[in-house]
């Protein structure tokens, strides 16, 4: 019997090529049939740590940061909805879509994982954000998706004002961008290499063998 293998998955989730890289990643996995030698863990990584608490339009941001006209934007967007298809992920972009800071989905997940509940929550988090239109950085909204994920909202939403919990945090954001992590996904395989993007599947199979053998 080998060691698990000890999978990071940097990302943010609001990050589309993220989920795309989990469900990769998930396919490879199952099938290989090493659903019990895996050990996952997701990482925290901001995306836009400097977007205010209202968000801003997504379709605009993208278009001021990578210099995209309207044309790419749809193009772009109709590429990851047929990517998400392919995988069982139901995008739903819309014209008033926001990109929004994740502070606190990303403490949220630190307190989902002390609970054994993070690729639950992060799971929800991806649904809400990418295929049922709500605002993942609203309070409430949150507090509502700790419940569906078999956590308390309670002790989940204090830990938002929590000055440890929040250090923890920029801690956690700072070790992996302190190792060269500037880009998500990023997927670290025994804290030893790692690949980024969404890689294809027989791709990531390839480096589960090989880890396996």
């Amino acid at each position: 019997m080998t060691d698990k293998i000890k999978i990071d998955i940097v990302s943010d989730v609001v990050c589309p090529w993220c989920i795309i890289g989990y469900k990769r990643l998930e396919k490879a996995i199952d099938e290989l049939g090493m659903q019990e030698n895996i050990e996952l863990e997701w990482q925290p990584f901001q995306l836009n740590p400097h977007v205010g608490s209202e968000g801003e339009n997504l379709r605009e941001h993208l278009m001021g940061k990578y210099g995209m006209s309207r044309e790419d934007s749809d193009r772009n967007r109709q590429n990851l909805t047929n990517l998400g298809q392919e995988l069982g992920f139901q995008f739903t972009f819309f014209d008033e879509m926001k990109t929004l800071n994740t502070r606190d989905a990303h403490i949220l997940l630190e307190y989902a994982k002390e609970q054994g509940k993070q690729t639950a929550l992060k799971l929800r988090l991806f649904d809400a954000y990418f295929s049922e239109k709500q605002d993942i950085s609203n309070r409430d909204t949150l507090a509502k998706l700790l419940e569906e994920s078999g956590l308390s909202a309670e002790e989940g939403i204090a830990k938002l004002e929590d000055a440890k919990a929040a250090k923890s945090f920029a801690d956690a954001q700072n070790y992996w961008r302190g190792l060269g992590v500037s880009s998500v996904p990023t997927i670290v395989f025994n804290r030893e290499s790692a690949v980024t993007g969404a890689q294809p599947v027989d791709v990531l199979k390839q480096i589960l063998k090989e880890m396996n053998s």
